[in-house]
């Protein structure tokens, strides 16, 4: 089964209300409209910058129909679903059917992370993938997982008929270009990491799911797009303008950093739940500071 997946997508924000802690669905539909409207191929929902281990299994189906709703049928929702156990993550793969998903992207269970062999997670990738009915994406981010998907397995589960691609968290190059060997028409690699999409994508890398999209969406896409013109110079130059966003923003500050970035270019960051902290004063200057650069450097 084949999927678009050229493109840019954004791991969109889960919003709450301040007060009550509640999923702010107005503010989720409006970030989703500009995500949108700014060029990005789709969106993921219940994704790691989503904050999906602390939703509840309601929310994370509340903010699938929003983003259904709202994302046009000639652009895509990508839906999180990985679980703990390989009951759950099917479940969630039915029921991001039911509502209108394209795609599941599925992190490996991690909590168990000794017992996580390439035999227990070949075969949770399997029953996944033979049972889902939606196209499978993997999903390796070592930083949550506590280790990597083997690109001997990932070779392997490319074969599978159900299992479209892999989202590379990891920032290491170097796993990326071993996954790309498994690339075909029916197996896409894309990145996760917005700090090297123009050398993923030289790399051969197809597209990305990028954090840093969600506040600086123009410049990932037009990223994106010079690059398939064959215009690298303007990639490099847009990609070493982007990097320290992504470098502190995401990968420092985290959750906070992206809600923080997003409200500070006038979309909906917000409140990020606990256990999770907002940033201080301190950490908004930081963000601050990062995202008036970046205007600059456009001006």
């Amino acid at each position: 089964m084949s999927l678009r997946l050229d493109g840019v997508f954004g791991p969109v924000v889960s919003t709450f209300k301040r007060d009550s802690g509640d999923i702010d669905c107005t503010a989720f539909t409006e970030n989703v409209k500009s995500h949108i409207a700014a060029g990005l191929l789709g969106v993921v929902v219940c994704g790691s910058t989503g904050e999906a281990a602390l939703l509840s299994e309601e929310e994370r189906l509340e903010l699938l129909e929003a983003a259904r709703r709202t994302v046009p049928s000639d652009r895509m929702v990508l839906m999180g679903t990985g679980g703990e156990s390989t009951r759950l993550t099917v479940r969630r793969c039915h029921e991001a059917q039911t509502v209108g998903a394209d795609a599941v992207l599925v992190v490996a269970p991690h909590y168990y992370s000794n017992a996580m062999t390439v035999d227990a997670l070949r075969a949770h990738y399997r029953r996944v993938a033979d049972e889902s009915p939606l196209p499978v994406l993997l999903y390796n981010i070592p930083k949550y997982m506590h280790f990597k998907l083997a690109p001997e397995l990932v070779a392997e589960l490319a074969q599978h008929p159900n299992i479209v691609g892999i989202k590379d968290s990891s920032g290491d190059l170097d796993l990326l270009k071993s996954y790309l060997q498994a690339q075909s028409e029916s197996f896409s690699v894309i990145t996760g990491n917005g700090g090297q999409l123009h050398p993923a994508l030289m790399a051969g890398a197809r597209g990305g799911i990028l954090a840093v999209a969600l506040f600086a969406a123009e410049r990932s896409v037009a990223i994106f797009r010079a690059h398939a013109k064959g215009d690298h110079a303007t990639a490099d130059r847009l990609q070493a303008e982007m990097k320290p966003l992504a470098a502190t923003i995401v990968g420092e500050l985290g959750v906070p950093g992206v809600k923080a970035a997003m409200d500070a270019v006038g979309l909906h960051g917000g409140p990020v739940r606990g256990p999770l902290l907002d940033l201080d004063a301190a950490g908004r200057a930081r963000v601050s500071a990062l995202m008036s650069g970046l205007s600059a450097a456009a001006a």
